[in-house]
């Protein structure tokens, strides 16, 4: 909020010379009027799955013996049984409080007595929902774009913690109740994903006091693999589908994956699935054990009526229909997303600059626009449908029959008849997809596609407000509407015997697959959802059907938000053309790095100047060391250091030799005096360090603790640099706040050393370098970073090929690449901004012109 009052200047300026770039402008919340597009902001961080292996965690290993693995492998186990539990809960106690709010509203008369007393009613639920966006805003929308950016490597703030995970499921409980066209199953995707990235921490820090000694699973690794079950047991909760979580955490969102987290991951979504199965059987049908309701989302049993011949599910003729339905479905997913995306670029531009309060306000404008459309299309456009009575099927058939009839909303219609717009208006949305799936009475064609419409528009304007608002249970109340119109004018027109049911449910699919662009995971999750395993051809030709014909126009809705955001996101892959650049194209040169053994000023001056997240360890190639080594012990440390790092063919072979001495035969001894006889005559004479010296003229003489100056020429700053490793900014904020170094006239041994345990503890808010006090510190003290730098991070060469380095950096889930000669000197770093989509395209764009 703190930009607000820029942004208005920056709109107000634009047309008198305004020189902000669309990149600065998105990282102020911002577009231009007359721009379309919108950078990566850089102001996010990355996420590291790779691990740091310093010296602390090789001292964890050591002491990791077999049955301490099995001991930390069996409570990952644990962990991931009580989130898939503990998820199962969180939905059972959502769809318990949704279901009791409608049915005390339709008891008390709220829907017939006034549209005054339903307007009141609305309001109030849906201001509450607001006023706890307000409270967490990242509690606003479904939360799945804020958890596909997550598991692919961005940190979003506040998208996993507890203050989060309460508005959300709170809010979600009143956005619904209130009559928004919003589903709970995206909020829900969000908040297991939240209690997998909490739980296993046993801390919190929204509420200081709970915090347990816990020192596993303290890394980004770790806590991304519980974030990925969270999600998976989301899905497989809302939908009953556990296979569809497992496949929909993979397709939507993890980078890295391998077989042990598929493994932990379907356990997860089977634990949450049979938690909530368990709980809704036995307070629902007082059935304990019967496992009945299998999730939140329930589409019933698409069955023909017994001894009905000339019924069939689905015919190899009707895969044609399926077809165009899916390019319908595709074509209507791809407007949906085209006006949603531009009635966020209108909030981004008018409504979140403004005061927070202007955010509740449109809230409440949109439930009062839908409690008076769905209140006047359900009393002035309905129409009275003839009821169908179920006593002449069989009892299976019967008795969903009487379950679906007895949901209807008869609202002004009598003599056996009923009210097709208010069934569809006045029940819940899950209620409202059953009857579109199982009525066996026909639902008008002029009420269908006016259904269709206000449903489509209503629900486009709803996505995004400032809510917990779902988007998959609309879009396929939006697209089972115009499946059964299709199945209508089928039979009416054509005369067609096909199940209505069928077709609402492709219908159903294709706007989904429209929308979202999922094809693997939605697949199973519908196939799940219907326990028809007969439905797997026809949904997976509409779904990618309707994906192609989507991705014609444009991206997926989720993507579309997490670009609107600005979030570096990684693609699966890059575009072929991009094989035209290299590494040395796309790489930062301009490096900011720390020496092996450096001052705490320099520390402290580097941290507090900079943003960068970590910097390269790095020793100086310069002529005459010996003579530059005498006089100052910390230069000496860091050559010695150097010498010491450097690894020769000649040196590793007269390190075999002396190990190959202990051994009794002979034939090695004679090996080793035959290689100790051409050893240098100089104790330390290093070959490669000689072709080093020999290529490099002298540089000014720069001592080792200075910090890069701007006074610096482009040959003092651009010099040759050995590289040892990579130290982050947090590691060396924990040693300054822990006085970890050693005064000059000491020997480097006797600093202090800390434990793994003491640098993962304060893990994931580490301190601020401002947040030390520096009358503690000796600003003349050296501090050895060589124990807790990770001396063997991922690295390429200056030639690699974009589309390798690309690949190397997602799968393996890195956050920084440093790029390495052949030499071994580091000559840039690349970050996950450098491999962004639009950064790809500016520099293939700067090939382009240079040749």
């Amino acid at each position: 909020m703190a930009c607000c009052g820029r942004g208005l200047c920056c709109q107000c300026c634009c047309s008198e010379g305004d020189t902000s770039t669309p990149e600065e402008l998105t990282i102020l919340g911002e577009t231009r009027e007359d721009e379309d597009e919108i950078l990566p902001r850089k102001d996010y961080e990355s996420l590291d799955y790779d691990r740091c292996i310093n010296e602390p965690f090789l001292e964890v290993l050591e002491g990791l013996d077999n049955k301490k693995a099995r001991k930390y492998e069996a409570i990952k186990w644990i962990l991931v049984f009580a989130i898939g539990v503990s998820t199962g809960l969180v939905r059972f106690g959502v769809s318990l409080t949704c279901a009791s709010a409608v049915e005390e509203c339709s008891e008390s008369g709220c829907l017939a007595l006034s549209l005054l007393e339903l307007l009141a009613l609305n309001v109030m639920f849906v201001f509450i929902s607001s006023v706890l966006v307000l409270v967490e805003p990242v509690a606003a929308g479904s939360g799945i774009p804020e958890i596909k950016s997550y598991l692919n490597g961005v940190k979003i703030p506040g998208i996993v913690r507890l203050r989060t995970f309460i508005c959300k499921v709170t809010g979600v409980l009143f956005a619904v109740a209130g009559g928004l066209f919003v589903g709970k199953e995206g909020p829900m995707i969000h908040s297991g994903a939240i209690i997998g990235a909490g739980l296993p921490q046993f801390q919190s820090i929204t509420f200081k006091k709970i915090r347990f000694h816990f020192p596993y699973f303290r890394s980004d690794r770790d806590k991304r693999d519980f974030v990925s079950a969270g999600a998976a047991a989301g899905v497989a909760a809302a939908f009953g589908a556990p296979i569809g979580g497992t496949l929909f955490s993979l397709e939507e969102g993890s980078s890295f994956w391998n077989q042990a987290l598929t493994w932990k991951v379907l356990f997860c979504s089977m634990s949450a699935t049979f938690t909530l199965n368990f709980f809704r059987s036995g307070i629902n049908f007082n059935k304990w054990g019967s496992f009945q309701l299998p999730g939140l989302l329930n589409f019933g049993e698409f069955k023909c009526v017994d001894g009905d011949k000339t019924c069939h599910l689905w015919t190899a003729v009707d895969l044609a229909f399926f077809v165009l339905m899916g390019m319908a479905g595709g074509l209507l997913g791809a407007l949906f997303n085209c006006i949603n995306k531009r009635l966020a670029k209108y909030r981004m531009r008018n409504v979140h600059p403004k005061a927070r309060f202007i955010r509740v306000l449109e809230s409440l404008l949109v439930c009062m626009v839908t409690t008076l459309v769905i209140f006047v299309a359900s009393v002035t456009l309905g129409e009275c449908r003839d009821l169908v009575s179920p006593n002449n099927n069989t009892s299976t058939q019967g008795s969903v029959n009487e379950e679906v009839n007895s949901t209807i909303r008869r609202f002004f219609c009598y003599n056996n008849t009923y009210n097709d717009m208010a069934t569809l208006f006045f029940n819940p949305q899950e209620v409202a997809i059953h009857q579109l799936f199982h009525q066996n009475a026909t639902f008008s064609p002029v009420t269908l596609s006016l259904f269709f419409v206000l449903y489509f528009f209503l629900s486009c304007w709803t996505y995004g407000v400032s809510v917990p608002s779902g988007l998959f249970v609309p879009s396929l109340l939006c697209g089972a509407s115009l499946g059964r119109l299709v199945a209508n004018v089928l039979k009416i027109n054509f005369h067609m015997q096909i199940y209505s049911g069928t077709f609402a449910l492709i219908g159903a699919a294709a706007f989904l697959g429209g929308v979202v662009r999922m094809t693997i995971s939605l697949t199973v999750i519908l196939i799940e959802s219907t326990n028809e395993i007969t439905y797997g051809l026809p949904i997976m030709i509409t779904l990618m059907v309707a994906k192609w014909t989507g991705d014609f126009f444009n991206k997926g809705i989720y993507d579309i938000h997490i670009h609107l955001k600005g979030v570096p996101l990684l693609e699966w892959e890059t575009e072929v053309e991009m094989d035209k650049l290299t590494a040395s194209d796309i790489m930062v040169p301009n490096l900011t790095y720390v020496y092996p053994h450096t001052r705490i000023q320099s520390l402290v001056s580097i941290l507090r100047t900079t943003v960068y997240h970590a910097f390269p360890v790095v020793t100086e190639n310069r002529d005459n060391e010996k003579e530059f080594m005498k006089g100052n012990i910390l230069i000496s440390n860091n050559i010695k250091f150097k010498k010491s790092s450097v690894l020769t063919r000649a040196g590793e072979q007269r390190r075999r030799c002396q190990s190959m001495k202990s051994y009794p035969s002979s034939e090695l001894r004679n090996v080793c005096a035959e290689q100790t006889a051409v050893e240098p005559a100089e104790e330390g004479q290093d070959i490669l360090q000689q072709m080093l010296e020999r290529r490099h003229v002298p540089y000014p003489n720069l001592y080792p603790d200075q910090s890069p100056s701007e006074e610096w020429s482009m040959e003092e700053r651009f010099r040759p640099l050995t590289f040892h490793g990579l130290i982050l900014r947090s590691q060396l904020v924990n040693l300054l706040i822990r006085g970890v170094c050693y005064a000059e006239n000491q020997s480097s041994a006797s600093q202090p050393r800390l434990s793994h345990s003491e640098m993962t503890e304060d893990y994931p808010r580490f301190p601020d370098i401002h947040d030390l006090d520096l009358a503690l510190l000796n600003p003349r003290m050296i501090v050895d970073v060589t124990p807790y730098m990770n001396p063997c991070p991922y690295t390429v060469s200056p030639n690699t090929r974009v589309s390798q380095v690309f690949n190397l950096f997602r799968t393996m889930g890195l956050r920084h690449l440093p790029v390495v000669n052949a030499v071994g000197e580091i000559v840039g770093i690349i970050t996950r901004h450098n491999l962004t989509h639009e950064f790809l395209v500016a520099k293939l764009r700067q090939h382009y012109i240079t040749i």
